[in-house]
């Protein structure tokens, strides 16, 4: 198991070994967990948690409403394309 030094300004090294695991390069962010034993670190979010209603606003759309038949028949449409199959 890897080891580290806590450094006299509260600096932990993570093991490049580790890093190279995770993909975790310079600038990642980490949530510090505390627990009974010690503490976690965990790869904090790029984007904080946000609902449908909270973004939705920010796509215009001018026009007609799409029904769900046709949103879900464009979803297949471009699921098929994706995977290759345009037949």
């Amino acid at each position: 198991m890897p080891t580290t030094v806590l450094s006299s300004k509260g600096q932990v090294i993570i093991p490049k070994s580790v890093r190279e695991k995770h993909h975790w390069g310079p600038g990642q962010r980490f949530e510090v967990v505390e627990a009974d034993d010690g503490i976690r670190l965990k790869p904090a979010a790029l984007f904080p948690e946000t609902a449908l209603a909270e973004v939705a606003a920010c796509l215009r759309y001018e026009g007609k409403a799409k029904t769900l038949g046709k949103m879900e028949d464009a979803i297949r449409k471009g699921a098929k394309e994706a995977a290759g199959d345009r037949g």
